[in-house]
């Protein structure tokens, strides 16, 4: 985690000019500083661009707020000819009228004017705006903007470069074979996860697929290649389309980290926590996608404090799987290593502790597509450790078959064997009878195979739960036993609330009635007294309602 940070880090503060020309989109051509000043009805281009006492220099352009904005840039001093045109590039924001001028040493000024549907047909890879400059005798000496409806989220006209042809064609051709290996490997993950779901059928797969699949379809329209395949979408809808799939690939991590852990993971509160955030996420980018054109400030600043607070399931989950001692906690931490990196970077740079940067500020696509690859490799070793598991199962039920002391069902001691081991053993004694409520139902919903897959599962959880030392035995058809020492019982509402936690063979809800009871077990008399008393607290605990524990003293 610490390496991936330090080259997240080395990639977004490394200044764009020091980096090969023309690498990405963001650093083709030669960069120009921009002035702004705020607009006036009947403002003359020819008039403002001689008065550039008028414009600011200093004053970082989202702190002006949303409005009407002229920019021009410094000197370009470069002619635009057949041989070498130039193009004017700039980062796509939110935008409503922008026309451009085009002011030459002649005294000449060239206009050209766009509304979000015709700066649509400007977009290039990578998000950039792009304007071929007129070619004519006299040099290029500023551009000159007028920028209406601007809501300054991100700035007015940001990242202008003057850049040739060539360059930009490379710039294009260099976001062209990134964006194609990214939707490669996203179509490979995608249809390698959705096959073995198909099979497998774990909902961890099915999250991770959805992810993926929200991931490509952000990749389309963040990159600006929605505006090739649809040219006729106005620039800010594309803009809109970006927060809503965003928000669609997010709420599917969630989904995703919520199936991928073990069930004993997630308590109620947790589950309830991440659902809140999951509902919170969905409908701060439906909000954002519907009703952005009306207040486009608030609702970005609402849903970038709602991604900012999904940080805290995200934190909750780890510290859980922490606590809980999940096996795969180690691999889900590093691959939400990027996001976690890239998402600090961001603040740092809205604080103007980092410069911008092209790749700072296409971040998300980066961390989330690391993020993918890393859960494909958790979500292998996941399918292993469940195979293990499985073939482990099936072993241990070849073996119990075998053995006489153990239920060939469940692997534990049975009836008999319990009783040889039980008697005899030094000190106060602590006996809990576990009886699954209502087994009789289970088995007429899901089948005598689907009560024996239950009876497994209660199995598991048991050899789960019980300390170093304790015994566990099957000693009827749904009855269980468990027998440790006085001085490290096993508490019984802990059995019950794992019980109640634990996903059962098609989602059934099973639950279970404790009686418990202590004493010593010298020989058979002390045995018999003990297991009465714990037969009628569970008799007691069937009578109140099941689904909970009682505790008698034996006689």
């Amino acid at each position: 985690m610490i390496a991936l940070a330090v080259a997240f880090a080395a990639m977004f503060a490394t200044p764009a000019d020091a980096r090969p020309p023309g690498w990405s989109a963001g650093t083709a051509g030669r960069p120009l500083a921009t002035c702004i000043r705020r607009a006036a009805p009947g403002d003359d281009p020819r008039a403002i661009a001689r008065d550039l006492a008028g414009f600011d220099c200093i004053t970082p352009q989202k702190q002006l707020g949303s409005g009407d904005f002229w920019v021009i840039s410094e000197p370009v001093g470069e002619r635009s000819r057949s041989r070498r045109p130039l193009n004017a590039r700039m980062l796509s924001l939110w935008q409503g009228q922008v026309t451009l001028h085009v002011l030459y040493t002649d005294g000449r000024i060239e206009t050209m004017s766009d509304d979000p549907v015709g700066l649509t047909k400007r977009v290039q890879l990578g998000a950039i705006i792009e304007y071929p400059l007129p070619r004519l005798r006299a040099p290029v000496d500023r551009l000159l903007w007028k920028v209406e409806g601007a809501s300054n989220i991100n700035g007015v006209v940001r990242n202008v470069r003057i850049a040739t042809q060539a360059e930009s064609d490379r710039a294009n051709l260099f976001m062209a074979a990134l964006y194609a290996a990214f939707g490669g490997l996203c179509i490979a993950l995608l249809t390698y996860n959705l096959a073995l779901w198909v099979t497998l059928r774990y909902g961890f797969q099915l999250a991770y697929a959805a992810m993926v699949a929200a991931l490509m379809a952000y990749a389309v329209t963040s990159s600006g290649a929605l505006a090739w395949l649809v040219p006729d979408i106005a620039n800010t809808t594309r803009l809109r389309l970006n927060y809503l799939l965003l928000t669609f690939a997010a709420t599917s991590l969630l989904w995703f980290a919520r199936t991928f852990f073990e069930e004993h993971v997630f308590g109620p509160r947790l589950r309830l926590f991440v659902r809140l955030n999951m509902v919170a996420l969905l409908s701060s980018g439906i909000a954002f996608a519907l009703f952005a054109p009306l207040a486009p400030n608030l609702l970005n600043t609402l849903y970038n404090m709602v991604f900012a607070a999904m940080m805290l399931p995200v934190l909750a989950i780890l510290h859980s799987a922490w606590h809980n001692r999940s096996n795969f906690l180690w691999l889900f931490g590093i691959a939400w290593a990027a996001p976690i990196v890239a998402g600090c970077l961001r603040v740092l740079n809205g604080l103007g502790v980092l410069p911008w940067s092209f790749w700072l500020d296409n971040s998300t696509l980066i961390s989330m597509a690391a993020e993918a690859l890393l859960s494909s490799i958790a979500i292998t070793y996941r399918i292993r450790l469940l195979s293990r598991e499985r073939d482990a199962a099936l072993a241990a039920e070849t073996v119990a078959r075998r053995l006489a002391d153990l239920d060939p069902l469940t692997g534990l001691l049975n009836r008999r064997a319990f009783l040889g081991h039980a008697i005899g053993r030094p000190g106060s004694q602590t006996l809990l009878i576990l009886d699954l409520d209502r087994f009789k139902q289970v088995n007429d919903a899901i089948g005598h195979d689907g009560g024996d897959e239950v009876l497994r599962t209660v199995a598991r959880t048991l050899r789960g739960l019980v300390p170093a030392g304790a015994m566990i035995a099957r000693i009827g058809g749904e009855e269980f036993a468990v027998l440790s020492s006085s001085a490290e019982p096993v508490d019984p509402d802990r059995i019950l609330t794992r019980l109640r936690a634990t996903r059962m063979p098609y989602d059934l809800r099973v639950t279970a009635s404790i009686g418990s009871a202590q004493g010593l077990i010298a020989d058979e008399r002390d045995w018999k007294s003990l297991y009465r008393a714990a037969d009628q607290a569970l008799f007691d605990a069937k009578s109140a309602g099941r689904d909970r524990a009682r505790t008698a003293i034996a006689a």
